[in-house]
């Protein structure tokens, strides 16, 4: 499979829900393609009124960043790393794109054996239960957040687990 569909997002929304839940904090998730473009969203009952725009934000700002380095695996580690280096970026980038850019967790890029074919979105919950639902949904569905043959460069590793162990992301390193 070369792309994802809307109906291939049923799955994962579902699964999402599952996990949410669970928690006790309702959602929204988008999906976008590579491109950025919107391919699926869903508000649950009783998540907040900008919930689904903040979702399609998180899976847009995946998309972008994601497609410009693998030194961005998720939307954490693009928050930390502008907030270290200039923040002033990505409040430019959210003007620029007319407010579609929100790095938080709860963002993921998604990948069909090397090949990207979209990035998801969770927002409604705190950033490390959005993230907790994410992971849980792939898992469950089969998505993958990462490349079969992830091709980064040792440095960009090591750049990036350093990141996780300064926000305190701890057992995931890539």
């Amino acid at each position: 499979m070369d792309r994802i569909r809307a109906v291939d997002c049923r799955a994962f929304f579902d699964a999402v829900a599952e996990k949410s839940a669970e928690i006790g904090a309702p959602v929204s998730m988008a999906v976008v393609g590579p491109d950025g473009h919107l391919i699926a969203v869903e508000r649950m009952d009783d998540a907040g009124f900008i919930t689904p725009e903040t979702a399609i934000a998180k899976a847009f700002t995946m998309a972008a960043f994601r497609t410009m380095s693998p030194r961005f695996p998720d939307g954490l580690v693009i928050q930390q790393w502008f907030r270290e280096r200039n923040p002033q970026f990505l409040v430019n980038s959210a003007v620029l794109t007319g407010g579609r850019i929100a790095a938080s967790g709860g963002a993921a890029p998604i990948f069909f054996g090397n090949t990207l074919v979209g990035c998801y979105g969770i927002s409604g919950a705190t950033s490390d239960q959005d993230e907790e639902m994410g992971r849980h949904a792939r898992q469950q569905v089969g998505w993958s957040p990462v490349p079969a043959d992830p091709a980064v460069a040792e440095a960009t590793r090591e750049h990036i687990n350093e990141i996780y162990g300064r926000i305190g992301i701890k057992g995931r390193d890539l």
